[in-house]
């Protein structure tokens, strides 16, 4: 791609003409964006796009992108996450990732970490497919998981697997803002060579003495502690856990072992937690009863109590869907009529033309989505 091309789509004057009246009707029907993408495939009036810079498999499992976004990424906050689109087979997909990177990166890229699901779509794809050039689509950054302002003076940082990808980018966002608190790194992985960040963990721990890094190793014996979490991990970590706000990411059921200790000791209040495996289904599918139909494509199934995306992909539709865990809004659709159930806390909405996520509602008699 043109330097040239790249400066002057970027540039506040060309951006003012191009999204002037004038541009907007001489292109119609089909709009400037496609136009100026056929020479500067980053360009849009309104979408973030981002270009991939460079491509690292850290593990066997995963694929680092760093990303150069255009003009409209608007930046974001140590522990959030965007959704990230790409093109497989002609259709748009969409999954949630945290970037990894300080949100005071000089250069103003993104680094986002992608863990491979044996039984997604997306992760294989990237693994197999992302090089530098590729052009996908973000969204703004999104999610409450973040640092508040002024920083705790002790922090705890405990993640799992793929969780540590939010964790870094706090804890590179601390160490590029001089931080003199104490902060504690207790992660979890299968074996040394499953830690994803290993070497950039090494650097940091020996750069800044504030920082105390300790790997718990759950198939092997070579790490600081042995096996899954518990209390005794706990204390060896941080002895003062209580006195430190602690921020939490990983699968559920390190998850829930911190959340049934902190909860135990009346330190819930000190947890903070961002999700990113399926959390716990709460409502029987037993009941179910009714039909489900999606007016746009003429089609009506009996309710078999599962959620409604679920449904529907076993019908043959396909809804676009990102976190499958109701964090993201990527699969929200209209609810036209019906009463739908919160699979999770079983909140029930009987209010017609009403938005639902489809990845965690289910149908409660006959209900009628617009897709």
């Amino acid at each position: 791609m043109s330097l040239n091309v790249q400066t002057l789509t970027s540039s506040r004057l060309a951006r003012r003409i191009l999204t002037s009246s004038f541009v907007k009707a001489a292109t119609t029907p089909h709009g400037v964006d496609r136009y100026f993408e056929m020479i500067d495939p980053l360009w849009s009036t309104t979408e973030t796009r981002a270009e991939v810079t460079d491509v690292v498999r850290k593990t066997k499992d995963s694929v680092t992108l760093t990303l150069r976004p255009n003009a409209n990424w608007k930046g974001f906050r140590a522990g959030q996450f965007v959704k990230l689109s790409v093109e497989i087979d002609g259709v748009r997909r969409t999954r949630c990732y945290s970037p990894a990177n300080s949100q005071f990166r000089r250069d103003g890229q993104i680094e986002l970490t992608v863990k491979v699901d044996p039984n997604g779509l997306v992760s294989p794809w990237l693994l197999a497919n992302a090089k530098p050039g590729l052009v996908v689509q973000i969204s703004a950054a999104q999610g409450e998981f973040c640092l508040p302002l002024p920083h705790p003076r002790s922090i705890l940082f405990i993640s799992g697997g793929s969780g540590i990808t939010p964790v870094m980018s706090m804890l590179r966002t601390l160490t590029d803002k001089a931080y003199i608190g104490k902060i504690t790194f207790l992660h979890y992985a299968f074996t040394k060579d499953d830690v994803i960040y290993q070497a950039e963990i090494d650097e940091i721990k020996a750069k800044y003495e504030g920082v105390r890094i300790v790997r718990a190793y759950t198939e092997a014996s070579d790490g600081d502690l042995e096996g899954y979490f518990c209390k005794e991990h706990l204390l060896a970590a941080d002895r003062h856990y209580a006195e430190a706000e602690t921020y939490l990411c990983g699968p559920m059921p390190l998850m829930n072992a911190v959340r049934e200790i902190f909860d135990a000791e009346g330190l819930a209040h000190k947890l903070h937690l961002e999700q990113f495996a399926a959390p716990i289904r709460t409502v029987s599918t037993d009941d179910a009863e009714g039909d489900l139909t999606f007016s746009e494509s003429n089609l009506a199934i009996a309710n078999n109590g599962q959620t409604i995306l679920e449904q529907a992909e076993a019908a043959g539709l396909t809804p676009e869907y990102g976190c499958r865990i109701g964090i993201c809004f990527t699969c929200v659709r209209k609810k036209d009529s019906g009463t739908t159930q919160n699979v999770l806390n079983g909140d029930l909405c009987s209010d017609p033309d009403t938005n639902v996520k489809l990845c965690i509602n289910k149908p409660v008699g006959d209900v009628v989505i617009a897709l």
